[in-house]
C-alpha cells in the first residue's frame, strides 16, 4: 500500500512534465509539417533541385 501513495504522485509529475514537454514542442513548431518529412525520404534531391532550377531559370527568362 506504501508504493501506491508514492506511485501515484510521481505518476501525476511525469504526466504533467510531459504535458508540458508536448506545449512546448507545439509552441516551438514541433507539428507543423508532419507528412514533410516523410515526402522528402521518398524523392531525391537532384530531381527536386532540377526542378527549382527550371523554375528559377524560367523567372528569370520572363
Amino acid at each position: 500500500m506504501d508504493v501506491i501513495y508514492w506511485l501515484i504522485p510521481s505518476m501525476i509529475f511525469v504526466g504533467l512534465v510531459l504535458v508540458i514537454l508536448l506545449m512546448i514542442g507545439v509552441k516551438n513548431g514541433q507539428f507543423e509539417d508532419l507528412e514533410g518529412e516523410g515526402q522528402r525520404i521518398l524523392f531525391d534531391e537532384d530531381v527536386h533541385d532540377l526542378e527549382v532550377r527550371k523554375k528559377s531559370q524560367k523567372d528569370l527568362d520572363t
